[in-house]
């Protein structure tokens, strides 16, 4: 967990971390022996692992976000796995002299990318919507055709022997795909029906997905080996695309509990590492890195965005991030232990091969995509929007102000009157609650910079603050403070220890701002300063009679006006105020 907090804290995707500590615990300290602590459970645990993390992801796959990215996706996870997998097949015949058999495999185990790593590397980079859904749907979609095209490699390998190879693995692979689908749509269409019609009590949801997955992994390996992963991906997908199903409650489970097994996973597969094999593949393994890198990858998002909507440097980015993650490092495993006791010359040197290309794929991809993608001009922009909690007078008429000035803001609230009102004004809402789990899963926070907490509810605006200062960050949150604040006493202020910045003045209120809002008349204005007419002769004309909310400099930079910060706009600055009418009061610190 460790590992997972460090990864968080410098956004870097958690493989990164979780390798170097299973790589300490076990060939450089020989405190873990993973063989030896599973015994017979090793490879059975690990394929399960893999079997609920593919579930997980691809319950997050809604079609409604492949809205003219389809082609695109379909190409890459067929004709891109396609090349993928041959030249890489062809580099690692020429490099290491590996039979055809053997080379062939670890193409087919490279060519899935995974979604343990696509994920925080798409949180960090934060590319165009069009990038992220295609890499996102690919990661989690491909992991399970890539291990069927290893899974039939392996199959043709064993059945060499015997003089019927093709044929063989013709038969496998129909039967696996058939089985897949069918048992995997049979699965996912009986179990929607039953969240959909409440035969199952809310309680009982998260235990029986999980029972359900590992049953219905078991039984379609039983049936036809290694077919199991396909058959969990496609029930996820069909879960994810049925209506009036939730998946809310379901989805928290599977990701906490991905998030175990994949730091469990990474670990005990490390410290399986033996560095002696690594010795051996010299420096070939560099050669390996870059045709995958720079030839395979590039190669096969050009064939998959032909005739696409995608932009250039749209499809440069999806050129240069394809990271290998654990289901690459799973099957690399599971293969090369198989190969290794049927005597299979090269096997040993499959898992080593398959971890340089983790290690090098994520460590120069996270360190460079977001780079990249700036320089592409496809990165989203540093987040200049707005979160307001509460769909108020207040928060409303503040909203309509940031976003005439240019910038986005999103209202939130659980008061559907209000948030209908907030609409009307064509103003973006999300109706619920601020701080939940829903929040966290649906909430489009892309752009979004800064947090306004605007509601009457003093013990809200506490709550969301300390919940998305750490998402946004500790000098991102400002609330404003309740009049029963003002009323507190300086001890009882300094004990608060508030860790959010009280918003637009020492008396300014909530219900001073409604007050004037709604019975004073009080207006947002724009002011722009000039160099006759300053901060000082602004403040001079206006006095008690206007109060400064923001001030937005030439550039686009946004400062906010708070009890801490004392602000000095600059000539050329706009001034954003709650400014009173002639009619309207002069005053509306006390209101």
């Amino acid at each position: 967990m460790l590992c997972q907090w460090l990864a968080w804290r410098v956004k870097l995707p958690a493989i990164l971390f979780l390798l170097f500590a299973g790589i300490i615990a076990g060939p450089f300290t020989g405190w873990l022996n993973s063989d030896a602590l599973f015994g017979d459970l090793l490879f059975p645990f690990i394929s399960l692992s893999v079997a609920v993390i593919l579930f997980e992801g691809s319950l997050t796959l809604r079609f409604h976000q492949l809205a003219g990215l389809g082609q695109v996706v379909r190409r890459m996870i067929t004709f891109g796995v396609l090349v993928t997998w041959l030249i890489t097949a062809a580099a690692t015949r020429l490099v290491f002299d590996f039979p055809w058999p053997l080379a062939l495999l670890f193409g087919a185990i490279t060519s899935v990318t995974g979604p343990t790593v696509i994920v925080p590397m798409l949180r960090t980079v934060r590319p165009s919507a069009a990038v992220a859904n295609i890499l996102r749907w690919e990661g989690i979609v491909i992991d399970p055709i890539g291990a069927t095209l290893a899974v039939l490699v392996y199959e043709f390998i064993l059945a060499g022997s015997s003089g019927n190879a093709l044929g063989h693995t013709l038969l496998a692979f129909a039967k696996l795909i058939g089985i897949g689908l069918c048992l995997g749509s049979l699965s996912g269409y009986l179990y929607g029906n039953i969240l959909r019609r409440h035969w199952l009590p809310e309680f009982l949801h998260n235990v029986a997905t999980l029972g359900l997955v590992i049953f219905v992994f078991a039984l379609s390996n039983t049936v036809q080996e290694e077919s199991g992963l396909l058959t969990v991906t496609v029930m996820g997908i069909w879960l994810a695309n049925m209506r009036d199903v939730s998946l809310e409650e379901i989805l928290d489970f599977k990701e906490s509990l991905s998030v175990l097994l994949i730091t469990v996973l990474f670990i005990v597969l490390a410290a399986r590492l033996d560095f002696q094999r690594f010795f051996h593949l010299g420096w070939q393994v560099a050669f390996i890195f870059l045709s995958i890198q720079f030839l395979s990858r590039p190669l096969s998002v050009m064939v998959s965005a032909l005739g696409s909507k995608l932009s250039w440097p749209e499809r440069h980015l999806l050129a240069w991030i394809a990271p290998r993650g654990i289901v690459a490092a799973a099957i690399s495993a599971l293969f090369a232990i198989k190969l290794e006791a049927a005597g299979y010359h090269g096997a040993e040197l499959l898992v080593p091969l398959t971890f340089s290309v983790i290690i090098g794929t994520v460590v120069l991809q996270s360190g460079t995509a977001r780079f990249i993608a700036k320089r592409l001009g496809v990165a989203e922009p540093d987040p200049r929007g707005f979160l307001l909690i509460g769909a108020n007078l207040v928060a409303r008429a503040i909203g309509k102000g940031l976003q005439q000035a240019g910038f986005r803001v999103l209202l939130v609230d659980s008061d559907w009157e209000k948030i209908s009102g907030a609409r009307l004004e064509g103003l973006e809402t999300y109706y619920g609650e601020p701080v939940s789990e829903h929040a966290d899963r649906n909430l489009d926070l892309v752009g979004i910079g800064t947090l306004l907490a605007l509601s009457p509810r003093g013990s809200l605006n506490a709550l969301s603050c300390m919940h998305y200062r750490m998402e946004l960050g500790a000098k991102a949150v400002y609330a404003i403070q309740a009049a029963s604040d003002l009323e507190m006493s300086k001890e009882r202020q300094t004990a608060s220890r508030r860790h959010w910045r009280v918003l637009f003045g020492p008396e300014v209120t909530f219900s001073s701002l409604a007050k004037a809002l709604n019975h004073d008349g009080w207006k947002i204005h724009s002011t722009t300063l000039s160099q006759t007419f300053d901060f000082a002769a602004y403040q001079q004309q206006y006095g008690q009679g206007a109060i400064p909310l923001f001030a937005v400099s030439p550039k686009g930079k946004i400062e906010v006006f708070t009890v801490e910060q004392v602000l000095h706009p600059q000539p050329g600055w706009t001034i954003i105020a709650l400014v009173a009418d002639a009619e309207g009061s002069n005053s509306v610190g006390n209101a």
